[in-house]
């Protein structure tokens, strides 16, 4: 008899879905956490927070409201770290009163303290306090998610040299940031701390950043961040960082040395399963520390499961919920659809990005036709009363079945605005339907009427020329 029928190791998003779905199913779940991190990475020092901070910024520089009031404008002169943190603080101690109601309601034990497996159905948990016990379970799911990784290169102070998760924790906003990492995380960080007013150089050993979003929309960022006086150096590589007692300098490996009063080194992340000694489980992880599933969400040992960013990419919040709903489920022997290919992903950038589907690139590779239906924020009324001028929506159409083939946003709103283009993609729907839809007016939703008809007009052109008969003939 086991202590329970799941054991879910970790309280981020895929945890906790993974707990709450197999408790509404009448199974006993337990939940092992290390103190002071119910809700996880996500919850205390990543997605939460660093959004949260994005809210604070945007509101106290007013950077999204220069376009009306000019490029001076600002709420408060002096931004503090303070500031900041008043906001990051209230939201996550709100969440995480939410998060242990909503496991206390759906009566999920949790344990606090670091887990590691014993055997295939047995884990110990160390309270760190030196007490530990042993919990068997009949299946068990891994969702211990990541942490910045760290090269023994750079000297990390958590002052002057910090990882993503100590931006939190920095004393005063910096005169001057160096990003090692152009991903997600340092485009994230870099934009914010650049509305700030912080000189910021972001360096990247590839020549493009965010190479899985669509060429078009990764340029108008870069254009808006260097408006914010953030400078790219593209194609080279930190070869090591030294804190000084005035900040840190940066030597890259083609000589140049670049002073700055923070440097921020956001180049990849680490899965958390250095602790789990999962070979006594039977399984492990690559060098990276991630765990391999298959499209249940099952490890090698078919009763462990493992989800959210511990099984690497896209390592989101939004997909990591899903994956640990559907692997609890298929865990319980629940009926399950694998998980949609259809998954939106969004970038928190100053402005947003946010993408689903395939981008131009893509469908040229796999010689797919398609048309390109745009609409400008500019053109429409909500775009003029926001004071966004820049944002754009671009739909990708094929020309054969009407079909959306992707659809990417850029601007006020775009994390909101692709989910009217998920559904219509998840539902087999055409562009007709964005064309015969009625929108509120005025709003950022329209820009899909507009697109739409602007790939419509365009296909009707071809159309017409294909019917054209050649002179003479």
């Amino acid at each position: 008899m086991y202590d329970c029928d799941l054991l879910v190791i970790g309280s981020g998003p895929g945890g906790q879905k993974a707990a709450i779905a197999a408790a509404k199913l009448e199974r006993r779940v337990i939940m092992v956490e290390r103190p002071d991190m119910i809700g996880g990475v996500c919850l205390n020092t990543g997605t939460i927070p660093s959004k949260t901070l994005r809210e604070a910024v945007l509101y106290l520089t007013g950077v999204d409201q220069r376009e009306m009031y000019g490029q001076s404008y600002r709420v408060k002169d002096e931004i503090t770290i303070a500031d900041l943190t008043a906001r990051t603080q209230h939201v996550v101690g709100r969440e995480i009163e939410v998060v242990r109601s909503q496991l206390s309601r759906n009566r999920v034990s949790i344990l606090a303290g670091t887990a590691s497996f014993v055997d295939p159905h047995t884990v110990e948990v160390d309270d760190g306090a030196g007490r530990s016990r042993q919990v068997t379970a009949e299946n068990i799911v891994i969702a211990t998610g990541t942490r910045p990784a760290r090269p023994d290169s750079v000297e990390f102070d958590e002052r002057t040299v910090i990882d993503s998760d100590g931006v939190l924790h920095l004393e005063q906003v910096p005169r001057s940031m160096l990003v090692a990492g152009a991903g997600v995380i340092g485009i994230e960080y870099a934009s914010m701390f650049a509305a700030l007013g912080t000189k910021v150089t972001v360096v990247e050993q590839r020549d493009r950043m965010l190479e899985f979003c669509d060429l078009e929309v990764v340029e108008a960022l870069k254009y808006h961040l260097r408006d914010l006086a953030v400078t790219f150096r593209f194609g080279e590589t930190v070869d090591s960082v030294e804190a000084r007692s005035e900040g840190a300098i940066a030597s890259l490996r083609s000589g140049k040395k670049i002073p700055a009063d923070t440097v921020m080194y956001s180049a990849g992340r680490q899965g958390w399963t250095s602790e789990l000694k999962l070979a006594a489980a039977g399984l492990s992880s690559d060098k990276r520390g991630r765990i391999t599933v298959d499209e249940y969400f099952r490890t090698a040992v078919p009763h462990i499961y493992a989800v959210g960013d511990v099984i690497g990419f896209p390592a989101l919040a939004a997909t990591s919920m899903e994956q640990g709903r559907l692997a609890a489920h298929h865990a319980c022997g629940e009926p399950v659809h694998t998980a949609h290919l259809l998954q939106p992903i969004g970038i928190y950038s100053i402005p947003e990005i946010s993408f689903i589907g395939r981008t131009e690139d893509q469908l040229t590779a796999e010689c797919i036709p398609f048309e390109v239906g745009v609409s400008r924020y500019r053109e429409l009324a909500r775009g003029q009363i926001i004071g966004d001028s820049y944002g754009v929506l671009k739909l990708l159409v094929s020309p054969e079945d009407r079909t959306l083939l992707g659809v990417h946003v850029f601007g006020t709103g775009a994390t909101e605005l692709v989910h009217i283009g998920q559904a219509v993609m998840g539902c087999g729907g055409t562009i007709d339907y964005l064309v015969d839809a009625v929108f509120n007016y005025p709003t950022l939703a329209e820009s899909y009427k507009v697109a739409a008809l602007d790939a419509t007009n365009k296909m009707r052109q071809v159309e017409r020329f294909a019917h054209t008969t050649t002179p003479g003939q």
